[in-house]
């Protein structure tokens, strides 16, 4: 995986934390609001991001007032 920049290391950190804890279903919203981002930041870094890294995988999943974005720990990823 290429060096991350900070806002990239703090989704994905916040990801792993998530799901590790049963969470799979997330809103740009609700993650920006976790690591003192704005929704807008984060929902354009998630696309990225699914493609960098090795041990998550995030899929958009639904779209009703904000995008749903669903994410699991890849079968050869550890928290």
């Amino acid at each position: 995986m290429d060096e991350l920049a900070e806002e990239d290391r703090r989704i994905l950190e916040y990801l792993r934390e998530s799901v590790s804890r049963g969470e799979s279903y997330f809103r740009s919203k609700n993650i920006a609001d976790q690591i003192d981002l704005s929704a807008k930041q984060v929902g354009a870094r998630l696309p990225k991001l699914d493609e960098e890294s090795d041990d998550v995988e995030i899929e958009k999943w639904g779209r009703a007032k904000s995008t749903t974005w669903r994410v699991t720990l890849s079968p050869s990823g550890s928290p």
